[in-house]
């Protein structure tokens, strides 16, 4: 009976962080749980690279 529990609770959490991950990744954040909120370089050069590729689609990547 333990053991049934703590796979319930292992899945719960596991599907939250599935949960989680999607609808931050569907809003667009780069660096989910960044504690510069996609701020840093990283995350303009990701932008820009979306942007080039958006406007010319035989850029390479």
């Amino acid at each position: 009976m333990v053991d049934i529990i703590a796979a319930i609770i292992i899945l719960l959490l596991f599907g939250g962080a599935s949960i989680y991950i999607y609808r931050e990744k569907k809003k667009g954040s780069h660096c989910i749980g960044c504690p510069m909120a996609g701020k840093c370089s990283k995350a303009r050069a990701c932008q820009a690279l979306q942007k080039q590729t958006c406007r010319d689609p035989k850029a390479k990547a």
